[in-house]
C-alpha cells in the first residue's frame, strides 16, 4: 500500500490527507435542511447529512489529494447510521482512486487486536465467502501496550499488503505527559520510534524502500519530528496538527527525507470548514467544496515551499 501511496503523491505532487472529520457544526445548514427534512432530527437524518457533505468534499478535492482520512470517532457518535456512513466514505474514496486512511487508533492485545486489524484491514471468513469489512488501506494503532498489541496488525499488513501508522509523538498539547518522559536518558517517543523501525522492517517496499509501518509525529511539534525523521528514515510519517492546531508549512521541512518524500500531512477543520473562515468566505456556505479545494490548493503551494526551503 506505501506503494500506492507514493505513487498518488508523485503523481498529484501533493503530500496531503484530508481528515474527513465530520461535525454537524461543520455541515453547512441546507445539507442539514435537506437531510431532516427527508429522516427528521435523527441519528439517521444527521448521518445522511454527514454522506451528502463528505461526497460534496471528496468530489471536489479528489484530484488533488493522495489520500483521505475519515475519523471513527465523529462517525460513531451517530452509532449505525454513522457507521454505515464511514463504510460508504471510505468506499466512495476508493472509487475516486484514493487512499484511504482509518484513524482509528486502535490498540489492545492478542486475539482481540487481530480482530480489531481484520475488521479494518483485513477480511474475514464467513463460511466459503472472505470479505473485507471497513476495508481502509491504512489504520492509526496505538502502541501503549508494546508489540502485543501492534505485531497483529504488522501480520495483516503483510499478509494484504496494507499499512498501518503508529502513534509516536502527538499533535495535542498534553502528549508530553508521557510521550516527553526519559527512560534511559532518552525520550519515551524516541524508543517507540526504534520499535516502529523494528515493527516495520519486514514490510519494506522493494520498489520505494519504505515500510509499510509508518508514525504519527504532529506538526506542532517540529524539533522532534526531526529527530524522528533522523530516527526512521525507512517509516513514512503522518503529520497531524497542520492549520486549525497551529502547525505550518515551514515547520515542516525537516519531516521529509532528501528526496522530498516520507511524509504526508493531514488537515482536517483547515480543509473541510474552510467556508467557514474568512479567506475563503466569498464562496458562500453553498460553495462549502469549493472553499475545502482553495484551502488544498493554498496548503499544497505551503508545502511545496517548506519541501523546497530543505
Amino acid at each position: 500500500m506505501i506503494e500506492k501511496l507514493i505513487a498518488q503523491i508523485k503523481e498529484k505532487q501533493s503530500p496531503i490527507v484530508v481528515g474527513l472529520d465530520p461535525n454537524l457544526k461543520f455541515v453547512p445548514e441546507f445539507i442539514k435542511q435537506k437531510a431532516f427534512a427527508e429522516l427528521g432530527e435523527t441519528l439517521e437524518g444527521a448521518a445522511l447529512a454527514f454522506k451528502e457533505y463528505n461526497k460534496g468534499i471528496i468530489d471536489a478535492v479528489a484530484d488533488l489529494v493522495p489520500a483521505v482520512k475519515p475519523q471513527i470517532a465523529m462517525y460513531e457518535q451517530l452509532g449505525i447510521p454513522g457507521l454505515e456512513v464511514f463504510k460508504w466514505t471510505c468506499d466512495y474514496a476508493h472509487e475516486k482512486g484514493l487512499v484511504v486512511i482509518g484513524d482509528i487508533k486502535r490498540g489492545d492485545i492478542g486475539s482481540t487486536s487481530e480482530m480489531y486489524a481484520v475488521g479494518h484491514i483485513g477480511k474475514t471468513v464467513i463460511g466459503s465467502n472472505v470479505v473485507s469489512a471497513f476495508d481502509e488501506d491504512i489504520v492509526t494503532v496505538n502502541p501503549y501496550l508494546g508489540s502485543d498489541g501492534v505485531l497483529p496488525f504488522v501480520k495483516v499488513c503483510e499478509e494484504e499488503k496494507k499499512g498501518i501508522f503508529v502513534l509516536v509523538k502527538t499533535s495535542n498539547p498534553s502528549s508530553g505527559e508521557f510521550q516527553d518522559r526519559e527512560i534511559d536518558g532518552r525520550a519515551l517517543y524516541e524508543h517507540v520510534a526504534e520499535k516502529v523501525v523494528e515493527w516495520g522492517s519486514t514490510t519494506i517496499d522493494p520498489e520505494t524502500g519504505y515500510s509499510e509501518v509508518g508514525a504519527v509525529v504532529g506538526a506542532t511539534y517540529p524539533e522532534q519530528g526531526k529527530i524522528l525523521r533522523k530516527l526512521m528514515p525507512k517509516a513514512y510519517i503522518l503529520v497531524p496538527g497542520y492549520g486549525a492546531q497551529g502547525g505550518k508549512g515551514a515547520d515542516l521541512a525537516y519531516f521529509f527525507n532528501d528526496d522530498g518524500l516520507g511524509a504526508i500531512v493531514n488537515s482536517s477543520r483547515g480543509i473541510i470548514a474552510a467556508y467557514k473562515q474568512e479567506q475563503y468566505a466569498h464562496v458562500g456556505e453553498e460553495g462549502y467544496a469549493e472553499a475545502s479545494r482553495l484551502a488544498v490548493l493554498d496548503m499544497k503551494e505551503d508545502l511545496r515551499q517548506a519541501i523546497a526551503s530543505r
